[in-house]
């Protein structure tokens, strides 16, 4: 058993939790127990719920915690295979080819341009082939961007952890990394990837939780102040036809502006003057600022 099985075995949800709460990521214990049991059972955890509840922040917690890298794969709209895999640097293979010619036969330089030193590795193949002495974090971001074709070639991909070069072979995972699959549900994932995967919902944490996470992002911000920058924030995240619903990040900033401009309450005046980090959408500030948004029987007007 080397040091990295150790550590796993010995892991339990509380310490995984505190080891969370270091990096100052404060999590809720269904998500600590569900990305707990994706590691001891070596299985992805795909991550669905409403932008900004600290979907992406997990991924990026763990690797800290664990003091491993972490690999993403940002997906879009249109992203291919060979994207997400691996891709050859062709004008580093240009230039040696032209120095090469004369002095090497045709199947020496094809054997020196596709050898590894031109291999321009993407995320998959850098995290299939990682060295350290503990697995990377591989945070698979956004899924639900991309089409239904890119998500079936993932799901051969977790069933494997091995990438083929034809022109080098098949590099296969000497440990599995742990894997952290997010969607903000823009459509349905398919049911082989969520076979695949434990789940979990993520939802804007309690006020209790949301305004300890503010404590620890934002220390000079007084209990007093945190608790009523979460009232403001859970009152527009309750208000109809808001664009964009403030996430965990909207309120860290919103506190930490407060603080910068010397507010210690949260009336009418302090988020007209702190709205540019609350508000990110034009019609939200649009609507705020006509009284439609946290209108005056929401806030005080001093």
């Amino acid at each position: 058993m080397d040091e990295w099985e150790g550590f796993l075995a010995s892991l339990t949800p509380e310490s995984l939790g505190e080891m969370l709460r270091s990096t100052g990521y404060i999590p809720d214990d269904d998500l600590v127990r569900a990305l707990w049991l994706a590691m001891r059972l070596g299985k992805p955890l795909l991550l669905e719920g409403e932008p900004g509840c600290g979907k992406t922040e997990l991924a990026k917690a763990l690797a800290e915690a664990l003091g491993t890298d972490l690999i993403r794969l940002q997906c879009y709209e249109g992203i291919t295979a060979s994207q997400a895999l691996y891709d050859w640097n062709y004008p580093k293979q240009i230039i040696a080819i032209r120095l090469l010619e004369g002095s090497k036969s045709v199947e020496e330089i094809e054997r020196e341009i596709y050898s590894e030193r031109y291999l321009v590795k993407g995320p998959l193949l850098r995290a299939v082939t990682y060295e350290g002495p503990r697995p990377p974090v591989l945070l698979i971001d956004e899924i639900d961007r991309a089409d239904e074709e890119f998500e079936a070639f993932l799901l051969e991909f977790l069933a494997e952890f091995q990438v083929t070069v034809p022109e080098l072979g098949t590099f296969k995972a000497r440990r599995r990394p742990i894997v952290i699959i997010t969607s903000n549900r823009t459509r349905e994932l398919g049911d082989g990837l969520r076979r695949r995967c434990l789940y979990h919902y993520v939802t804007y944490p309690s006020k209790e939780r949301e305004v300890e996470i503010v404590r620890v992002r934002v220390p000079r911000v007084s209990r007093r102040l945190a608790e009523k920058v979460v009232d403001v924030v859970n009152a527009v995240r309750r208000e109809k036809g808001v664009v964009k619903k403030p996430g965990i990040s909207e309120t860290i900033d919103f506190a930490a502006a407060l603080a910068e401009l010397g507010y210690d309450d949260v009336d009418r005046r302090a988020v007209d003057a702190a709205k540019f980090s609350l508000f990110k959408a034009k019609e939200d500030l649009e609507a705020f600022e006509e009284g439609r948004l946290l209108g005056p029987d929401s806030l005080g007007s001093s």
